[in-house]
């Protein structure tokens, strides 16, 4: 128990964080790295990690006892030109006490401390030694997310070694019985060609094919890229529709058209005015979305979905969101920004316009903050690079119109309803539907850590209170903080209440095992439960007579989607595949996948696509956000993006990108035993006759090709 709240405190530690830090900020890293040698002689060189840390910051020492922060931690990639001297030494002031946030005593280093590991030089030629750092950095009040620091040492040969034949291989994380690099010890996901292939990939093109994070090699995958480019978009003039109905909004629209009426000679320079002020809108919420892709960074986009930290990161601004709306306190910004910006509105002319539109912006942030925080982390958490400035556009485009049309039509301003308590009751519903949207980055957070924490049955159970709660307030069951006192509830109030009822009754059942397909792409999938839910009318795999079954090889039904016989390792899956002549289906999918729950709850469910897989196809379902990590020995760079490959999530990803030229999820490939594709790979779909069909066509290409 003691060793669980100790776990606790670091997370809560690490949530506080990212309270506490902006977008940009969340890459805030107080620890500089730099690296050299010192020649000992005699073939013996020591490598020297030196961590300069910033003032009030500090950063651990590697003994540290389980259960409190992340020690510092050092990895040495193996090649035969060196072999490791004892291990990693600390030459800095060490401080050792009790640390009440972790509840135990911690071994920390403040200002500059060396990490200094002494290696034996094998060989007489020049070499690079790669290297890596783990590290966790605090300070008083908050610490950074566990991070990593690359290393390359140049070492230079030593003419009295022993072995001194062996070149600079390029390091590969194996070493056979003869010391030397080794890569056939197993099969290797970056390794496995197909036999036939037609020419070799020049490196440098692939690597700028790669470069694009969604890039694939089908139509089907542009067009997906493009409709959720639209989704974005469609989900941004959403939020903008709802800010128009803000309180921070809504009463500013008679004064600002009054503004432009009154101030202009004719109705068309109004008019004019009004469409310049709209444009400026826009272009501010734009620039907003073009700075956040700047700032995460255009590779950095497509692995927020997969990444837990970034996960919980929104988790927690959600949550922060949805506080504000429900009244507990207001997101504002500094009062000095609104008066420069008020003051340099009156200047006039085009200048003028667009910095009342950056006033209107400011002044209202405490209503939009919190749905232009959730429009542009969905959109990033998307991978699409473009995402959070077409969200923005959208939002910006719902929120310029009614001024550009009601300074047109000064009239329309009549049928309007009066400002009055109902705006807040729109901010409350939206703090309400923002913390059931958090549990969402929590429950991503969960399923790839595999913590068990929030399973599919408490979620929706926490969604029902949500939207249970929802209904009741509507219903004018209790108030909060900034409503108005109201003796009868509306028309518009109580039809909310009834749809948001009739959601929260369709969940209840979930709690029990329903499938609730509604909502499948957003609950945990149905086999992350405490109970595992029986789909009915689904059949069952039959076997030949004398065929193996896929459990001998390496295959768990519980960890697959559907109950369906699935194998999480290519290996084990194409030896099943090899023994029982069948063609394999790749399902390249992760945890966080809302579109790879709803092909699976919504196509894979339907009897025939379900029969197909289950009797015809060897499934092999690849989660590339899996965090569990790689044995040291296995970790290696890659060759494409010249990143580190440290988890079994990359080790997949790079799986697919190397054969696929793709990271994209859901995706799906039939292939044959030596890696070729059978049929077009395709991705999401809602069209379970359309799969049945591709799914047909894979197999008997699979088939044909054998003489069958």
């Amino acid at each position: 128990m003691k060793k669980l709240m100790k776990r606790v405190v670091v997370l809560s530690i690490l949530l506080f964080t990212v309270l506490s830090v902006n977008v940009q900020a969340q890459f805030y890293d107080p620890v500089e790295w730099s690296y050299k040698t010192n020649d000992l002689g005699k073939g013996e060189v020591e490598l020297i990690f030196v961590a300069t840390v910033e003032d009030n910051w500090h950063i651990y020492s590697q003994f540290m006892d389980e259960g409190g922060p992340i020690a510092t931690n050092f990895m040495f990639t193996e090649t035969p030109n060196y072999k490791l001297i004892g291990k990693v030494e600390e030459r800095g002031e060490l401080i050792a006490e009790y640390d009440e946030n972790f509840q135990m005593d911690v071994k920390y280093y403040g200002g500059s401390v060396q990490f200094v590991q002494k290696i034996k030089v094998l060989t007489n030629k020049d070499f690079k030694l790669i290297a890596e750092a783990e590290y966790m950095a605090c300070d008083d009040k908050q610490c950074t997310p566990p991070n990593y620091a690359d290393a390359e040492f140049k070492v230079k040969g030593f003419t009295g070694a022993k072995i001194n034949k062996v070149d600079d291989a390029e390091p590969t994380g194996q070493i056979d019985e003869d010391g030397l690099p080794d890569e056939t010890l197993e099969i290797d996901y970056t390794k496995a060609r197909p036999d036939n292939a037609d020419e070799e990939i020049v490196e440098e093109d692939h690597a700028k094919t790669i470069a694009s994070s969604h890039t694939s090699s089908s139509v089907n995958d542009s067009e997906d890229e493009s409709l959720t480019l639209w989704v974005i978009f469609g989900l941004g003039f959403a939020g903008g529709l709802a800010a128009f109905f803000m309180p921070c909004i809504f009463p500013m629209i008679p004064l600002t058209v009054s503004f432009f009426t009154k101030q202009s000679k004719s109705k068309g320079e109004g008019i004019r005015k009004a469409l310049l002020y709209g444009v400026s809108i826009i272009v501010i919420y734009v620039a907003m979305g073009v700075i956040v892709t700047l700032s995460f960074g255009e590779n950095a986009l497509s692995d927020l979905a997969a990444d837990p930290w970034f996960n919980l990161v929104f988790f927690v601004m959600f949550v922060v969101f949805a506080l504000s709306f429900l009244g507990a306190f207001e997101i504002t910004l500094p009062s000095k920004w609104v008066n420069k910006a008020d003051e340099a509105s009156n200047k006039g002319g085009v200048v003028g316009i667009f910095f009342m539109a950056f006033t209107l912006a400011l002044v209202s942030f405490s209503c939009t903050g919190p749905i232009i925080g959730t429009l542009l982390f969905d959109a990033a958490r998307n991978g699409e690079i473009m995402g959070p400035a077409v969200g923005m556009l959208g939002f910006s485009t719902a929120l310029a119109i009614p001024f550009i049309l009601f300074a047109a039509f000064p009239g329309w301003l009549n049928s309007l309803p009066k400002s009055g308590g109902w705006l807040n009751m729109v901010k409350v519903s939206l703090g309400f539907i923002e913390l059931a949207a958090a549990l969402k980055f929590l429950s991503n957070a969960d399923m790839v850590w595999q913590l068990g924490i929030l399973k599919r049955e408490l979620f929706i159970a926490a969604w029902v209170s949500i939207f249970g709660l929802l209904t009741i307030y509507l219903l004018g069951g209790f108030r909060m903080p900034h409503d108005s006192p109201s003796e009868k509830v509306s028309i518009p109030r109580m039809s909310f209440a009834i749809v948001f009822l009739i959601f929260t009754m369709y969940l209840l059942p979930g709690m029990f095992g329903a499938p609730v397909k509604a909502v499948s792409a957003f609950v945990p999938p149905d086999f992350y439960a405490e109970k595992r839910i029986e789909v009915a009318n689904l059949p069952q795999a039959t076997l030949n007579e004398g065929e193996p079954t896929p459990q001998d090889y390496g295959s768990h039904p519980e960890d697959c989607p559907l109950g369906l016989s699935c194998f999480h390792e290519y290996e084990e899956g194409l030896a099943y595949a090899k023994k029982v002549n069948k063609p394999i289906l790749l399902d390249f999918t992760g945890w966080t996948c809302t579109n790879c729950r709803q092909v699976e709850n919504n196509v894979w469910s339907k009897p025939e696509v379900f029969n197909e897989i289950s009797q015809e196809f060897v499934l092999i379902s690849l989660y590339t956000d899996e965090r569990d990590r790689l044995p040291e020995e296995e970790q290696y760079v890659s060759e494409i993006t010249g990143k580190k490959v440290r988890t079994l999530g990359n080790k997949r990803k790079e799986f697919q990108v190397e054969h696929f030229q793709t990271n994209a999820l859901p995706y799906y490939v039939i292939v044959d035993h030596e890696l070729n594709e059978m049929i077009d790979p395709t991705a999401f779909t809602q069209d379970a006759v359309y799969y049945k069909g591709w799914l047909d066509k894979g197999k008997k290409e699979f088939y044909k090709r054998q003489g069958k």
